[in-house]
């Protein structure tokens, strides 16, 4: 135990963590992994490359400070190899890199301190003599016992003239210094050093959980917040989280018994510990835990905070293709991944909610091929891809108080019975309407966060009730040729860049009918022509029927990006099967419908009239909405309006001229007794009683009239 140089608290060290980035530290150890992440070092200019300047930290362990974390251009920069420099250490990988940071301070005056690091100590450079390790109290030069010592360092200077103390004087005289020292003293030390208790072991340095993966075996010392507690049968779990990753530790009182009762979720902790697998996961056996509180508290928290910030935002927006709807809402995209990507980094769970449509699920894929790959990289779990995203698919595309009602019956059940963090809820191809702001209340009731990706013109309660609302109707942008696919690949390219030739294609395969030039071209350059563009979307909005409440995760990708596994179908061989059925289904029922279409002239308004109840299989592929769509596109020259009536439910296709809210507005007044509402916006449906479908009927054909004539 020692005091801090800067403020004099007692610290296990030289310096206390508020105080750690005020002192610079000369590197005398031999490996990257033994730096300590956010601390600066004197360092030597190496060379340069395109991307940054290579540093030279101590003698053995070289970094690199790239281009975008200088405060100037990499031009101007008037270093030169040799010339020193001081930086910071950001972040030291798995494979020995050394991320560097810059640092203002670039004269060593700058700083209130210095310190030299070893392998597993620190010390003040004047303890150090030339440069090597400290040596302990107790080491002296080889060959010299402890009076040797003390004899060659007494000869070394002139004697001083002390007086003869008399007899029975209580003090000896030190030869050569200014004190003297009391004979039990002097008595007390000499028994301390002939003593044979071991002496007290050096405090741990902190490491960070991605270096932890070498040092099995090892005991180490972590500092970071809980982010998730369960009790198992025998030991307690506790996950940590650090600003490089998670980890969880394993600490036994009895069997079934909560270790450490006073340590929850949200707490910032010192833990140290041995480094083991488990089943073939990293996990620390906990020996200590400790609650930090105060300044140490501060300096964790403000640590992995400026990690997040560094690590959650992307460094530029860079869209996929020129698309005027997706530039017009360029930084919500930004913003976006942005909120997804603190998710991963706060290991806080993802639920991505979207409609169980080929738009919906190919969209939600989207956003899965880019976390995925964060989520393993940032938890030490096998199975952490399982644990920490879910995809849920809606029943239409209202975030209703049903589904809100089950988010928040299983987020709280995580919560209390494994110490979950709240989950953040991601609304895909769903959610941008007002029928959904009482389901976000919900969430919001319990500070769930809650973010929405949709192509539908949003309303502005909505904008108030999310964290993020990218729907480029609000930025006033043309989005008459734009999908949700669209939005959710651009926020998915930014969420992870390693994924944007993975999701490339995808925009093109949302679109059923006059995909944008740009979308069509990035499918081509990712190896997609057109018929393997249609079978994929196809066979996506086939199995999106299928036991439509599942996400059917392995499946969607092996049509969408397929897979390498020999054993496994191989992706073009079973898009175009399963396409083969959709095509198969949907003409069937399309012959069917064609031949109960009424056709009505209303004002010289031509409206294909469909009744949806009498002539559809309404538990059989494909769905009233897939039906109406192809009946639509497929419609006789000079229909303008295809009309489904179903018992209850009104579907009208007329292309962006139609705003769907206007029409239930006019039905309303039209049939006051008929209970209509307008479920999912501008382009969604009309709902009514029953007994009133024949007036709904009449009602809908005056205002179609009216309004399109």
């Amino acid at each position: 135990m020692g005091n801090c140089i800067i403020c004099g608290i007692p610290v296990d060290g030289e310096i206390c963590e508020s105080h750690e980035e005020d002192v610079v530290f000369e590197f005398h150890g031999n490996a990257a992994s033994q730096l300590t992440p956010n601390r600066y070092y004197r360092g030597t200019v190496d060379g340069y490359a395109d991307f940054g300047v290579f540093v030279d930290v101590g003698d053995h362990v070289t970094g690199l400070l790239h281009r975008s974390e200088l405060d100037q251009r990499l031009e101007s920069l008037d270093w030169e190899p040799g010339d020193e420099v001081f930086v910071q250490v950001l972040d030291v990988r798995d494979n020995g890199n050394v991320d560097l940071g810059w640092s203002i301070r670039q004269r060593e005056r700058e700083f209130r301190g210095q310190l030299i690091e070893t392998a597993d100590n620190e010390f003040r450079p004047e303890e150090s003599g030339d440069g090597a390790d400290a040596p302990s109290d107790s080491e002296t030069e080889p060959g010299t016992d402890g009076d040797e010592a003390e004899d060659a360092a007494v000869s070394e200077e002139e004697p001083s003239e002390q007086p003869s103390p008399d007899a029975g004087t209580t003090t000896e005289a030190v030869a050569g210094g200014s004190g003297s020292v009391t004979t039990e003293t002097a008595a007390a030390s000499t028994s301390a050093a002939d003593s044979d208790e071991p002496e007290e072991e050096p405090a741990l340095n902190r490491t960070t959980i991605d270096a932890i993966d070498d040092q099995v075996g090892t005991v180490v010392r972590l500092e970071g917040e809980i982010v998730g507690v369960r009790q198992t049968s025998g030991p307690t779990v506790f996950e940590l989280r650090d600003e490089t990753g998670t980890v969880e530790c394993a600490a036994f009182e009895e069997a079934g018994v909560r270790a450490y009762p006073d340590v929850d979720v949200d707490d910032v902790v010192a833990l140290e510990g041995e480094v083991e697998r488990h089943h073939g996961d990293l996990q620390v056996e906990t020996e200590t835990l400790d609650v930090l509180d105060g300044e140490d508290a501060d300096a964790v928290a403000d640590r992995l905070e400026n990690a997040i910030e560094r690590e959650a935002r992307p460094a530029e927006i860079s869209l996929l293709a020129e698309h005027d709807a997706v530039a017009a809402v360029e930084s919500e995209v930004g913003d976006a991944a942005t909120a997804i990507r603190r998710a991963v980094v706060e290991a806080r769970p993802i639920v991505v909610r979207h409609a169980a449509t080929a738009d919906g699920y190919v969209a939600g894929a989207a956003i899965e091929r880019a976390v995925l790959p964060l989520i393993r990289e940032k938890h030490t779990r096998e199975d952490a891809e399982y644990h920490y995203f879910e995809r849920r698919p809606l029943d239409g595309r209202v975030y209703g108080m049903d589904a809100a009602t089950d988010d928040v019956t299983t987020m709280l059940e995580a919560r209390d019975r494994h110490g979950e963090q709240l989950p953040l809820v991601v609304l895909v191809d769903a959610g941008s309407t007002v029928e959904s702001v009482d389901g976000y209340d919900l969430l919001s009731l319990y500070d769930a966060e809650s973010l929405v990706v949709d192509d539908s013109r949003a309303d502005e309660e909505i904008v108030d009730a999310v964290a993020t609302a990218v729907a480029p109707s609000l930025a006033g942008a043309d989005v008459s040729d734009l999908t949700s696919t669209a939005l959710a690949a651009n926020v998915a390219a930014h969420i992870n860049e390693d994924v944007r030739e993975d999701v490339e294609h995808l925009p093109a395969v949302s679109y059923w009918v006059d995909a944008p030039e740009a979308y069509l071209e990035l499918a081509t350059e990712a190896g997609y022509d057109e018929t393997a563009i249609s079978e994929r979307r196809e066979a996506v909005a086939l199995e999106a029927y299928y036991q439509s409440y599942k996400d059917k995760r392995e499946l969607v990708a092996d049509l969408l990006f397929g897979d390498e596994d020999a054993d496994r179908p191989r992706d073009g061989d079973l898009a175009a099967h399963v396409s083969e059925q959709f095509r198969a289904k949907l003409e069937t029922e399309l012959e069917t419908a064609r031949e109960n279409l009424e056709i009505e002239d209303v004002d010289g308004v031509t409206v294909a009239v469909l009744d949806t109840g009498a002539f559809t299989h309404r538990y059989n592929f494909p769905t009233t909405t897939l039906l109406l769509d192809a009946l639509h596109r497929r419609r006789d020259e000079g229909t303008s309006v295809t009309l489904g009536i179903g018992d209850d439910e009104l579907y009208a296709r007329a292309g962006d001229s139609l705003d769907v809210r206007e029409l239930g507005e006019a039905i309303a007044d039209a049939a006051p007794d008929a209970g209509v509402s307008v479920v999912g916006g501008a382009d969604g449906h009309v709902e009514y009683l029953p007994g009133e479908r024949d007036a709904v009927r009449e009602a809908a054909l005056e205002a179609l009239g009216e309004t399109l004539a």
